[in-house]
């Protein structure tokens, strides 16, 4: 999970296994979350599927900071 603060808030960006079959690769679900003051505001659904865990928590905090910029 990577998480960074932005323009007042904290957002989080999620990488979720998603592994249908152990000879495929593995593949990550990417999603993101916004919280202000502890308090939850806004979360993603899946936002797409990557192939490491790192592009799936990057693509979580894009969409966040995307969401912060245009409810600002």
């Amino acid at each position: 999970m990577q998480t960074e603060k932005y323009r007042g808030y904290t957002l989080w960006g999620h990488a979720i296994l998603q592994q249908e079959d152990i000879l495929r690769p593995e593949r990550f679900a990417a999603s993101g979350t916004i919280t202000r003051d502890t308090k939850v505001v806004d979360v993603s659904g899946v936002l797409g599927t990557f192939g490491t865990d790192e592009e799936a928590e990057s693509a979580g905090i894009a969409w966040c900071r995307a969401w912060v910029d245009g409810h600002e």
